[in-house]
């Protein structure tokens, strides 16, 4: 876009398993290209390259983030380090669209949404569960009262493990524990559906190193609706989701987080499905070529905030987060307090 082509230009921050895998979704984008990619070390951004046939490639962050001709950075880095790779980026002048979750504590996500509102920058979190087409739709539905006034909203997101003991999931320093890399999602999909609660219940076993390993939640809400949530690292969670209210409900049968279908269920009528392929989607569900998209759509139309993933719904999410670990004694080192 810089170079007038309409191509958006992409730096990618970090050159681990999703870097990698954003990359590849991006080839489905035909005005998309990757033009650079950044890591702490030259060695391990040249192999990236070389890997996926990007023509530049950074040692430091902040080389990339100087690129002036980037029209966005896509920071991948693990979460722990998410504050400090956008903020190089934004500070730089760079668009970003940041990982999820956006950043450890609400604290350091807002420095980051006043940072770039101050700047007048474009910024994002990586909520690709609501660019999907299908949540779309399923929100649009819920919004048209296709199934009564929402009361209550259940959904879960495991993984069994082992994990090897170095793993970052067990790590305090890198954020380890289930909720904000499973749990997140859970949380965000109430979240669109409810709004923030105004009361945060939660139960967690905390690991020795103390992480959460299996953790409980239960939102409540003002109009009475109640959400019911759960993460794990310790036992593999079906990734499903329903939907509930009062004249039907919604259920997501695996996978709700980058879902390929969804059954819409009202009584008197035969349930209802809804597919991927129907609404627009790839054959596979899960891409992060519909985050992106929506960032290009945005950047292109000027605006520095996503509607589909606004700033302010991102800030709500992390300080539900934050309630979650107050609730569960975790924290973090570095945190205040």
């Amino acid at each position: 876009m810089r170079d007038g082509s309409g191509t958006i230009a992409w730096g990618v921050l970090a050159t681990g398993g999703i870097a990698a895998a954003f990359t590849r979704d991006l080839a489905a984008l035909p005005d998309a290209e990757v033009l650079a990619v950044g890591s702490r070390g030259s060695e391990s951004a040249k192999r990236f390259g070389e890997r996926f046939g990007v023509p530049r490639a950074y040692g430091s962050w902040a080389e990339l983030a100087a690129d002036d001709d980037l029209d966005v950075v896509y920071v991948a880095s693990p979460h722990s380090a998410h504050r400090a790779a956008a903020e190089v980026c934004l500070r730089a002048g760079r668009a970003v669209l940041c990982e999820k979750p956006f950043t450890l504590n609400a604290r350091t996500a807002r420095e980051l949404v006043d940072l770039a509102r101050e700047r007048g920058l474009f910024l994002m979190e990586a909520m690709w569960t609501y660019c999907n087409p299908l949540v779309r739709r399923m929100t649009e539905l819920v919004r048209d009262g296709a199934i009564g006034t929402v009361r209550a909203v259940q959904a879960d997101f495991g993984l069994a493990g082992p994990f090897d003991p170095a793993h970052r999931l067990l790590d305090p320093a890198q954020g380890g524990g289930a909720l904000l890399d499973l749990g997140v999602y859970p949380v965000a999909f109430a979240h669109l559906l409810l709004g923030e609660p105004a009361q945060v219940s939660a139960w967690a076993r905390l690991t020795p190193r103390g992480v959460d390993e299996n953790t409980g939640i239960l939102l409540g809400y003002d109009s009475g609706a109640v959400a019911t949530l759960a993460c794990s690292i310790g036992a593999d969670l079906p990734a499903l989701a329903t939907v509930s209210g009062t004249r039907g409900r919604i259920e997501f049968p695996h996978g709700f987080y980058a879902p390929d279908r969804f059954v819409l269920h009202r009584p008197g009528r035969d349930p209802q499905e809804f597919t991927l392929a129907d609404h627009g989607g790839a054959p596979s569900a899960h891409t992060y070529a519909f985050e992106a998209a929506e960032v290009m759509r945005a950047l292109r139309a000027g605006e520095t905030e996503s509607p589909l993933v606004p700033l302010d719904g991102t800030l709500a999410v992390m300080r539900t987060l934050d309630a979650v670990r107050e609730r569960i004694g975790v924290r973090y080192p570095g945190e205040d307090g």
